[in-house]
């Protein structure tokens, strides 16, 4: 593979703010006229990660997702469900527990992947505010019943 094909997948990256599938990056790169391959799109991606230049992270579905890395600190991403919005955290007591469950076990040179979801400020007042009826209550609830339960995984 050449540098300006991985050139091409590292702008695409850099132009997106979430994360983003192997296909969207090759479809935005084809509709920007670019005759690069999956394949080539796919060998990049994998060469931009080994380099750490680039986060993947598994969705829920198990696909790979990726997004051009913002720290060369070693760090985790908190992923809201609703938009992809992703802040990338540091974790040092993640970093402590890795570390001693595998002393504990007797393994050496411990590394770990932590990925943690949940739903944004902006998604929960969105999804707040489309099950309110116009009265502010959710729709089905008398007026001074119980609040509402949280809906969605945990």
């Amino acid at each position: 593979m050449t540098t300006t094909r991985r050139n091409a997948v590292r702008q695409a990256l850099a132009k997106c703010e979430g994360f983003r599938s192997a296909q969207d990056i090759y479809a935005d790169l084809r509709a920007s006229g670019s005759k690069i391959g999956l394949t080539t799109v796919y060998r990049a991606l994998q060469a931009l990660s080994d380099s750490g230049e680039v986060d993947v992270l598994r969705t829920d579905e198990g696909e790979a997702v990726y997004r051009a890395c913002r720290t060369e600190e070693h760090h985790h991403h908190l992923v809201c469900r609703g938009c992809g919005r992703t802040v990338e955290v540091a974790g040092p007591a993640v970093e402590k527990w890795a570390d001693a469950v595998g002393a504990e076990h007797g393994f050496v040179d411990i590394t770990h992947t932590v990925e943690v979801f949940g739903t944004c400020a902006d998604c929960a007042a969105s999804a707040d505010a489309a099950s309110d009826g116009p009265s502010g209550e959710a729709p089905g609830k008398a007026s001074g019943s119980p609040g509402r339960a949280a809906a969605g995984r945990s």
